[in-house]
């Protein structure tokens, strides 16, 4: 089966959950303590960690090598959080 799908798949899968992690980030930037800033990031840190682990524990039912998928969402998480956290940065 050709890599195409998984390698989109994965983007798209790994794109929304940077978006989601970008909410969390600005919306605990939103708040001026440093308390809300470290859950934030927790959040973040554990909405990634569910975008991985779920493509991982769905390996099973996927019609495809899940490898390709699971590279995808890494590259796309990466990404995404960099681009999210520059265009929270140069907000004012």
């Amino acid at each position: 089966m050709s890599i195409v799908l998984p390698i989109f798949l994965g983007l798209v899968w790994g794109a929304l959950a940077a978006l989601l992690g970008g909410v969390i980030t600005r919306r605990s930037l939103q708040k001026a303590s440093t308390g809300a800033v470290m859950a934030g990031n927790l959040l973040r840190t554990l909405t990634d960690l569910a975008a991985l682990g779920l493509v991982f524990l769905l390996r099973k039912l996927l019609p495809f090598d899940y490898t390709w998928m699971l590279i995808a969402t890494a590259i796309a998480l990466s990404i995404g959080t960099i681009v999210i956290s520059y265009r929270i940065a140069g907000k004012k």
